[in-house]
């Protein structure tokens, strides 16, 4: 039995005749009659009624009528999932709150590339909340958020914790401050200050740091990539994750390091996160795999407080 007989079943049914089916499906109506002729044999069932006029749905074939349309509509549902899950694999969204891009993001997508060289990657730097909501909704196959510790999880979003870092103090390497051991709340306040935008992790962290003081000036960005620049040119100095600092290819050139904070340590949490409800693309599982993976090698390799004096 093969599923384009049962579709001609279909087709005559709905049509009323060989001749407007054979027309519809683009087949002569002989080869249309013969493939027909085969299934009844097969199912021992005369499915039309034969007569000069044209042939028609029989009466045991009305009978077997909802099992046929019943395999055709399976048929269809297993074609448009399979159609989903084609174009899913064929492009994953990944929402990134930006602090850890550079670091762990490259070269995890760079080992997810080697091995699923189809698939494409949409990097959507985004806030938090916006990543919550694209996850939810869908818009998004994966999230890579912050959390300070002890902040609360989403309802319906799987999380995997990636990477424990402490925030620090992000400085141009010939900036005075970075021959100090730490840098404290009065260093910071008596220069620049580059902070994240409202919405941001880091831009919360940093309003409870300087308990409602300003600096003597301060620029407001959207994301650490953008903060570690304006730092590299000198602008000021930025609180960010020690993770989003270690390992960038500014930091590795050179042009800005870190130093811890003397304050009490505050944990901040790398999460990647993913829909709880629905099914996740086989690229999404395999991307998240990388993800933790590559984190685990991220935290062997870099040792702890290489930049501190």
């Amino acid at each position: 039995m093969r599923i384009e007989q049962l579709e001609y079943i279909e087709a005559v049914t709905r049509l009323g005749s060989l001749r407007r089916a054979a027309e519809a499906l683009h087949i002569s109506q002989p080869a249309l009659s013969e493939t027909v002729r085969n299934l009844e044999r097969e199912l021992g069932v005369d499915l039309l009624d034969r007569r000069r006029s044209g042939a028609r749905i029989s009466a045991e074939g009305r009978e077997l009528l909802p099992h046929i349309v019943g395999v055709l509509d399976a048929v269809d549902r297993l074609r448009r999932a399979a159609d989903d899950q084609h174009r899913t694999s064929r492009m994953l969204r990944l929402g990134t709150v930006n602090a850890a891009t550079v670091p762990l993001l490259v070269p995890t997508i760079r080992e997810f590339r080697a091995a699923h060289p189809e698939t494409q990657i949409e990097v959507i730097g985004a806030q938090q909340a916006d990543i919550h909501r694209e996850l939810l909704e869908g818009g998004l196959d994966l999230g890579l958020v912050n959390y300070l510790q002890g902040d609360d999880k989403p309802p319906g979003l799987h999380s995997t914790e990636l990477l424990r870092g402490r925030p620090v103090a992000c400085v141009r390497a010939d900036s005075p401050l970075a021959a100090r051991r730490t840098v404290s709340v009065a260093d910071l306040l008596a220069q620049p200050l580059i902070v994240m935008r409202s919405g941001y992790v880091m831009h919360r962290y940093v309003h409870r740091l300087l308990e409602g003081r300003s600096p003597t000036f301060s620029y407001s960005t959207d994301g650490a990539e953008m903060g570690k620049l304006m730092v590299a040119e000198g602008l000021g100095t930025t609180i960010l994750p020690d993770f989003s600092v270690t390992g960038d290819p500014l930091e590795r050139s050179g042009l800005i390091t870190y130093r811890p904070l003397a304050v009490p340590d505050t944990a901040v949490l790398l999460v990647i996160q993913r829909p709880l409800s629905g099914p996740t693309p086989r690229a999404a599982r395999a991307l998240h795999e990388i993800f933790v993976k590559s984190a685990a090698t991220y935290q062997q390799t870099t040792a702890p407080g290489r930049n501190e004096p």
